[in-house]
This record gives structure tokens, sequence and C-alpha cells, in this order.
């Protein structure tokens, strides 16, 4: 069998400092991987995810801030600090997100610009900027996708637009990316509510709507990443829902 150890290998996640991105970090680093921790406005999750995993392993993870929208420029540099700092990219995790309403008659240009280059185009120009890293080491990309990627959310129209363009990003960078890297994707369903979420009324809806009549949590999404960044070496192009079976019930 081959080694899956994951011990000094270095992961790259987006929109990391809190929620299901910290909880990403948290999964890899318990592995052994060293961490490149992006944030844009969460400063002080960051350093108190950073001192957190520092306590248990020192210098092993690196803090890395800017506006994913600035173009590729930044991009690349995100890859370039990585490799500075720990010689090596292994994993990338495209986790960062926009995510509000845009009813069709009120939607604007600057949110589609915002949720198309947040959820759509940075992934794309970020696997460009580490494809060279990732093949050497035969890496993997695990883009952070949803449900509503495959069944459009009413009210959230360019979110969802967007969300289906990478379930297809995630399959044409695994044909453009083979055989030396792989790409999947993960998509969840009702794991953490949107911090101006639904009334209690409108979770008790959407929990009705899942097949195991409960919410996740961010764990059950770090866990599957984990399986796809280690565990899953025949598996690229593929989307695994993680959402209860909402899917099969919507």
């Amino acid at each position: 069998m081959p080694d899956r150890s994951l011990a000094g290998k270095v992961a790259l996640v987006t929109g990391a400092a809190r929620r299901v991105g910290a909880q990403i970090v948290r999964t890899l680093h318990a592995e052994g991987m060293n961490l490149a921790v992006h944030y844009h406005s969460s400063e002080d999750e960051a350093r108190t995810l950073q001192r957190e995993l520092h306590a248990s392993r020192p210098d092993s993870v690196l803090l890395l801030r800017g506006d994913l929208l600035n173009g590729p420029k930044l991009l690349h540099n995100l890859v370039y600090e990585t490799t500075e700092a720990f010689k090596r990219l292994d994993a990338l995790i495209n986790n960062a997100s926009s995510f509000y309403p845009t009813p069709l008659k009120q939607a604007t240009e600057e949110q589609w610009d915002d949720l198309i280059g947040t959820n759509l185009k940075t992934p794309f120009f970020l696997a460009q900027a580490a494809a060279a890293q990732l093949k050497s080491n035969r890496g993997c990309v695990v883009n952070i996708a949803d449900i509503y990627g495959e069944r459009p959310l009413k009210g959230y129209p360019i979110y969802s637009v967007a969300k289906a363009g990478l379930v297809t990003l995630t399959r044409a960078l695994a044909r453009e990316l083979g055989p030396q890297v792989r790409v999947n994707a993960v998509a969840p369903g009702a794991v953490l509510w949107p911090e101006d979420g639904p009334d209690e009324l409108g979770k008790q809806r959407v929990i009705s709507r899942t097949a195991l009549m409960r919410m996740g949590e961010p764990d059950d999404i770090a866990r599957t990443v984990l399986f796809l960044v280690r565990d899953a070496a025949y598996i690229t192009g593929q989307v695994i829902a993680v959402d209860g079976g909402r899917s099969i019930v919507l």
C-alpha cells in the first residue's frame, strides 16, 4: 500500500480563518500538514487559529492576507509565499466564498462580479498559479462547492450559477491537471447557517427536507476534505454531496 501519511506536506486553504475553513485547517493540521491560511478581513480569528495550532506544533501555520478579487497577481503571490515558507505545496483547498441573495429584479453587475469572482474566477486562477507545484508533488485540489450548484436556490441565481460553474470547473481541471493532480469537490448542504440566516421556522423547514432530519457540522466537511486529500488516490473529477441527503429530497 502507498504511504498515505500527510506529515510534512503542505496545504493552502482560502477563506480559512473561521467557520468551515478553520475546521478544515484544524483537521489537516492534526494529520501533520503545514498550512497556509488565507483570510481577508478576519485577522483576529486568523491569529487566534494560528496560536491554537502553534501550541501543538510551532511554525506550522502561515497567515496570508488578501482580497481574492484583486486579480491573478495576488493569487500567484499566495502560492509563492506558501512555497517560500514551506518549500512545497501538496494541496489547494478553494474554500473562500461569498453568499447572499440576488433576486433577478434587484441584482447588480457589482454583485455578479463579486459572486462569480469569489466562487468561480478565483478557484480557476489559483489552480493555474498552483499547477506547477501541485504537479511536481502529485498533489490535489479540493473545491468547496454547494448542493445549489446542482439545484439552484430561489432568490440566489448568481450564487447558484457560480457554484454550478465551480462544479464544471472541478471536472475540467481534473482533465487539465491529470494525471499528476487530482481535482475533486465537496458540496455541503445544511452545515452552518449564514450569519444573517433564516429564523427558526426557516431552519426547521430546511432540516425537514434532509433525509437524515438534522444539521451537519463543519467537521463533516473537513473529514470529507481529508478523505479526498489523503485517501482518494483513484478519485478525480467528482463532487461529493455532504448534505444529509437533502439533494435527494429537494
